[in-house]
């Protein structure tokens, strides 16, 4: 199982939730974890969870989608005692962000307060060293720039991670997921349920669901031909197969593999397994600081040279341009 619960107190006491929020957070994940909460409050007739938002300083902060939300305190003022602490950030988190947090999430978490990682808050936690030990579950673009990062975490590519007083999640929906989950376990089944019922949800997920959608999924009912070459084509970047060896591998003619692919992906084989060396390499550009030298020879481009002309010539900026953007 996913969850392993923070300690439950008495039902139907009130809650003191903070939520954090920094520059570039995601706003559909804020929602996501405490509309469930203030619903809650709504259907039981009382205050289970009180919310307190915090940011950096007292000016609002803007969301990525450029919405503004305006704290009602500042971190570090102590005024509210806090249960639970949910920390929301943008992904890949800016590390200037984060150096007035750490003292104060580090006396939060001394006080036993129950600290949530929101999309990129996991990260803030990380870094924080909150997380050391831990269960911890992020954007699922973020996993193997951050696994590098954070060796002492014990990272999953799940929808959400509930480990003791830590709960983390991928962002997004994700977080709903999540905090429904956790209301089941604060407040009952029954009070879950008909919180899932006031968002229309046909189900709440559960937390060692995987993030990301299945290749089956995605390619819906395309033949399973080609599923197996585009697995084969997402399994082999670094050393890229050809398009004779991929049809070698799956026991057709090239010319049958190209049509597959003509007909359900609108594109030649070779096309279609450079994009997606290519969306590859502007993760690891966006997301770590691996030279751009190395990167090419991770995603099966001979030289610099060459990964930076297939590269401009695809998204219309260099490597280099690609990390001062």
């Amino acid at each position: 199982m996913s969850e392993s619960f923070p300690p439950s107190h008495v039902p139907r006491l009130t809650r003191q939730v903070g939520v954090v929020v920094l520059p570039g957070f995601s706003l559909l994940a804020e929602a996501c974890a405490t509309e469930p909460l203030a619903v809650a409050n709504q259907l039981a007739g009382q205050a289970l969870y009180r919310l307190t938002t915090f940011a950096l300083d007292e000016r609002p902060v803007t969301s990525g989608s450029k919405q503004v939300l305006a704290p009602a305190e500042c971190i570090g003022e102590g005024t509210v005692a806090l249960d639970m602490l949910l920390v929301c950030a943008a992904e890949p988190v800016v590390a200037g962000q984060l150096a007035p947090l750490m003292a104060w999430l580090g006396k939060q978490a001394s006080r036993g307060v129950v600290l949530a990682g929101i999309g990129g808050g996991t990260e803030v936690l990380a870094r924080a060293g909150l997380l050391d030990g831990y269960r911890a579950a992020l954007p699922w673009q973020r996993y193997e720039a951050a696994a590098r990062e954070y060796p002492r975490v014990r990272l999953s590519r799940h929808l959400f991670e509930i480990d003791r007083d830590r709960l983390t999640c991928g962002g997004g929906t994700a977080a709903m997921d999540m905090i429904m989950t956790l209301i089941g376990s604060q407040q009952g089944r029954e009070l879950a349920e008909r919180v899932s019922e006031h968002f229309v949800l046909e189900r709440v997920r559960m937390g060692d669901e995987p993030q990301q959608i299945s290749l089956r999924s995605r390619l819906g009912h395309a033949p399973e031909s080609l599923v197996e070459a585009v697995a084969l084509m997402e399994a082999n970047i670094e050393e890229p197969l050809t398009t004779h060896e991929l049809a070698e591998h799956l026991g057709i003619s090239r010319r049958q593999l190209e049509r597959l692919f003509k007909k359900h992906l609108q594109a030649v084989p070779s096309r279609y397994y450079l994009d997606l060396r290519l969306q590859c390499a502007r993760r690891m550009l966006r997301e770590s600081d691996v030279p751009a030298g190395d990167i090419a020879l991770q995603t099966g481009f001979s030289s610099a040279a060459h990964f930076s002309t297939a590269y401009r010539n695809h998204f219309g900026l260099t490597p280099r341009e690609e990390r001062l953007a």
